[in-house]
């Protein structure tokens, strides 16, 4: 019998190892970004071309490399950093494993240049799929030139797998974010197609931050310092009121290195308890030194992940800092002792909002779906509405016996706007789709309102609870993917356009999904660099801050761009629907729960909300009737 167990040739173990440690361009931005650092560069160089797919080539003045050095690089496990099986627990680089050049030149055309300090001359090497092609002396500059060209070139079928060029060029831009964030010492800039991205001076991490992101950065951050026996942490953590509905600013840097920790933040999510609203993430950047030797990092080949020899005293130590930086930057909510509580709570019953407004901020983006003159004569008109609050019913505006008066709200726009459908829901007799439901006159005493949550309304078999706001979402997702799929949405003009800063990364999703938040009509011009100028919105959501508007719709896309059964339409449809859908807690006037059920039974799916929630529950009369026997 022969044998079969065969040695794989160099150029085969170099494309394996690439399906580890090259995954797209972002994979190669990282890797030879932290071969700059760990060269001692101070300022390095990123150029992208067609989001890396026909240029990476990065650029830094560190210390260079000799003729020698420079061949053995491309060579399999030739590291500088590892002499004995000890270094690997005492590593304080970001590189060490020696796969990278060799399995970047695997999988593309590489040359480098590369010059040591006090030479003459530097050295040139080409590789194409792991083949040196040439091998020359070069005048260049002291330091390090790679550039990486035609990816996947000699493997179709990992070129295939790429994305479009705004999402590579998303989590390039999220690459050379984290090594610019672990390194605020070094200058860093990026251009894309010869168009300056990010450039980057040396300076202290606050001011990194702030270059990296926006400027209102500035405003949310608090710093954190905790010095341990065990560990040393630092950073900057964001303001509750701050925290956004998606992830993608958080960060953990351990050593200097960028990690994925879900232990970690479970610790930063139990530090905020009590202090975010629900399913929001606060900003943090965050550093921990700690030995090596407590550590290991050799358990993934991007080294994102590592293993703490004490992961309950690092989690102890993480909560307490953070904990202890919110309290020192006073973020908890606190009391206004100077205000008379009493007084507050009798002026919200008066103006019908609830006792807990009087010491918190509520969400008042509902307050678009309103559009109440008897609110802006009491604003107006305050003396009458204290007046109203005093006995005796003295005061201008006050019902008999001192009641305070009733607040009359105008149905919105959102629903007497309706979308009227050929459908039996629009009718005015009793409907199958409705379940019994009664839309007409005598209908009137059988919709209420339950704590500003929850539609109840008479059906034939019982009683029906709509979830008002699962309800108009379905609404309004319906009627935006109609207008994206016909490009039939009007837009309100804005009488004083608005300017909106973005980050890189969401002015990269921004320009994925342009198109279809255009045709649901946002008039939007570019202002340079990162800035958008608002100059209409969606007229049915005329009224809005559309900062904010466009702000929640991008961070919705975040959350559902992984959705990969939905297409860009649906995306799109789907997040603005969840963000300028009805909250609970706005109380509603009878005109405005009959429109939001008759457009909901005029759906074509009227049962679920785009994400899959039930929007309306029966209770039959004979489960009410079991509730009463003995």
């Amino acid at each position: 019998m022969t044998d079969i167990i065969r040695l794989l040739p160099d150029a085969i173990a170099n494309q394996i190892a690439a399906g580890e440690v090259v995954q797209r361009p972002a994979s190669i931005v990282k890797e030879l970004m932290e071969n700059s650092v760990d060269a001692g560069s101070t300022r390095v160089q990123v150029l992208i071309r067609e989001a890396g797919k026909v240029l990476v080539q990065v650029i830094d003045n560190g210390k260079g490399m000799s003729e020698t050095d420079a061949r053995m690089s491309f060579e399999r496990h030739a590291t500088s950093k590892i002499r004995t099986a000890e270094d690997l627990f005492a590593i304080r680089t970001m590189g060490f494993r020696g796969e990278a050049l060799a399995s970047i030149a695997a999988v593309a055309q590489v040359e480098m240049k590369t010059r040591q300090h006090g030479s003459e001359l530097g050295v040139r090497i080409c590789i194409e799929g792991s083949e040196v092609k040439e091998q020359e002396p070069v005048v260049a500059p002291e330091g390090t030139s790679i550039a990486v060209k035609n990816l996947f070139y000699n493997v179709p079928a990992r070129r295939n797998f790429l994305k479009s060029n705004p999402v590579e060029m998303r989590h390039i831009v999220e690459e050379f974010q984290r090594v610019a964030l672990a390194h605020p010492e070094v200058a860093f800039s990026l251009h894309q197609n010869d168009l300056e991205t990010y450039q980057l001076a040396a300076g202290k991490l606050s001011n990194r931050i702030v270059q990296l992101f926006t400027k209102n950065h500035q405003e949310q951050m608090a710093a954190c310092r905790e010095e341990t026996p065990h560990l040393k942490l630092w950073g900057y953590i964001g303001k509750p009121e701050f925290s956004k509905k998606t992830r993608g600013e958080q960060y953990f840097f351990v050593n200097q290195r960028y990690i994925k920790s879900n232990y970690l933040h479970h610790a930063m999510m139990s530090a905020y308890e009590g202090l975010l609203q629900a399913d929001t993430y606060p900003f943090y950047v965050l550093f921990l030194e700690i030995d090596p030797q407590e550590i290991d990092i050799n358990v993934h080949p991007t080294k994102t992940e590592i293993k703490f020899a004490d992961e309950r005293t690092v989690y102890a130590i993480v909560q307490s800092a953070v904990r202890q930086a919110i309290g020192a930057h006073n973020l908890t909510p606190s009391l206004d002792f100077d205000q008379d509580v009493n007084f507050t709570s009798r002026l919200a019953a008066t103006v019908n909002i609830p006792d807990t407004a009087a010491h918190s901020r509520p969400d008042r983006s509902w307050e678009q779906f309103r559009q109440s003159s008897t609110q802006q004569q009491n604003l107006t008109n305050w003396e009458q509405l204290f007046e109203a609050n005093r006995g005796g019913g003295g005061g201008a505006g006050a019902t008999p016996g001192g009641r305070p008066p009733q607040t009359i709200i105008q149905p919105s726009r959102a629903f007497t706007q309706s979308v009227m459908v050929e459908s039996a829901a629009n009718q005015l007799k009793t409907t199958e789709s409705a379940e019994g439901y009664d839309s007409g006159v005598d209908a009137q005493q059988s919709v209420f309102q339950l704590h500003g949550r929850y539609i109840i309304c008479q059906v034939k078999s019982g009683m029906m609870f709509i979830d008002q706001e699962a309800a108009h979402q379905r609404i309004l997702y319906e009627k935006f993917l109609k207008q994206l799929q016909h490009g039939s949405a009007a837009s309100q003009q804005s009488l004083f356009p608005q300017q909106l800063q973005l980050n890189r990364q969401d002015m990269e999703l921004f320009q994925e999904y342009e198109e279809e938040i255009r045709s649901l009509g946002f008039e939007l011009s570019h202002f340079g660099g990162d800035s958008l100028v608002i100059q209409g919105v969606p007229a049915d959501l005329a009224g809005v801050d559309s900062q904010r508007l466009l702000e929640g719709l991008l961070e919705q896309l975040k959350h559902h761009r992984t959705d990969l059964s939905l297409g860009k339409r649906e995306q799109t449809a789907r997040a603005l629907a969840l963000r300028a859908a009805l909250r609970w807690g706005q109380r509603l006037e009878l005109a405005e729960m009959r429109s939001l059920i008759d457009q909901l039974f005029a759906c074509q799916t009227p049962a679920y909300t785009p994400d899959g929630r039930q929007t309306f529950r029966l209770l039959e009369l004979d489960k009410v009737a079991e509730l009463f026997k003995q």
